[in-house]
């Protein structure tokens, strides 16, 4: 069923919450028609399922089991949805120095047939830069026998973004894509204000420290899950790339950006790195923009974010 916002103009917010990708979706509508709102709905939760089938690790069909089934063996030519977006995600683990990797690894490092030490195995198999792309010929290659690639970190915001983008081309001028608290929002209110977050500290979620317009944007917080289980919308592991020790240093992180896929992504990575080095990563890319809070509740932005009082 749809919940019905109803406001002091003929446009309202139409609603549908539904478990989609293991996770909770809520997508809304601005517009005048229940029937119609209720189809477009249909529409982004049809193109969100193709999108996880198209992904699943679980469905023997997909594009991402092809390619994994054949590592070290040999390339797979895969569609160009697919291989744009492994593309993408070999640029985004360039551009963190590997904090952000999809790839992993199922095999038992620990057979016989290894002579060398389990944890080197796998340091040498899970690497991005043991996935090989040719553009040409639209292949994918994973060298090492045993790795996998996986879109568990940047599936959500891919899929929202696609939602989105069937919903505008069916004539939605405004919405939001809430992907278990991860955002998205498009156009403006039905009184024409901007959409707006604000964000809490995980310890005192009542006092709101930062009001951000994200119409046109996306929004996405990662929380370091050693010390707090829920920010905004979800809970990581996060664990430092290089040394396999719980990160102390950063409480949670938002990541703003024109693309939910990219705010996705990035969000764990700049936990990895730390808040020197992950403000001025983002400080150096455009339309970006982060909010980090640290251990002892101090709290970071880059450029462009405006902290209001407290």
């Amino acid at each position: 069923m749809l919940a019905i916002k109803t406001l002091p103009h003929k446009s309202i917010i139409f609603r549908r919450v539904a478990r989609l990708m293991g996770t909770q979706f809520e997508i809304s509508v601005v517009g005048d028609n229940p029937h119609w709102a209720d189809d477009r709905i249909d529409d982004a939760i049809a193109e969100i399922n193709r999108v996880e089938k198209l992904l699943s690790a679980f469905n023997d069909d997909s594009a991402v089991n092809e390619i994994n089934r054949s590592a070290g063996i040999k390339p797979v030519k895969t569609n160009g949805e697919v291989f744009r977006l492994i593309e993408r995600s070999m640029q985004i683990s360039e551009l963190t120095h590997g904090a952000f990797d999809i790839t992993y690894c199922t095999m038992d490092v620990d057979a016989p047939e290894f002579d060398t030490p389990a944890e080197t195995k796998v340091k040498r198999i899970i690497s991005y830069q043991n996935v090989v792309l040719d553009a040409g010929a639209q292949t994918v290659f994973l060298k090492e026998k045993g790795m996998r690639l996986g879109f568990g970190a940047n599936s959500k915001g891919y899929a929202a973004d696609r939602a989105k983008y069937i919903l505008q081309m069916n004539g939605v001028s405004s919405g939001v894509i809430n992907a278990d608290g991860d955002l998205l929002a498009w156009g403006a209110q039905p009184d024409n204000d901007p959409w707006t977050i604000a964000t809490a500290d995980p310890d005192q979620k009542a006092l709101l420290f930062a009001n951000v317009n994200i119409s046109n944007m996306a929004v996405a917080t990662s929380v370091n899950t050693e010390k707090h289980t829920s920010i905004l919308n979800k809970g990581i592991n996060a664990i430092d790339a290089k040394n396999g020790f719980p990160v102390s240093e950063i409480k949670s992180v938002s990541i703003i950006s024109p693309s939910a896929e990219l705010a996705d992504a990035m969000a764990t990575p700049v936990m990895l790195i730390g808040v020197n080095a992950g403000l001025y990563l983002i400080n150096q890319l455009n339309q970006m923009a982060c909010i980090i809070i640290d251990d002892h509740d101090r709290i970071y932005t880059s450029k462009d974010v405006s902290i209001a009082s407290r």
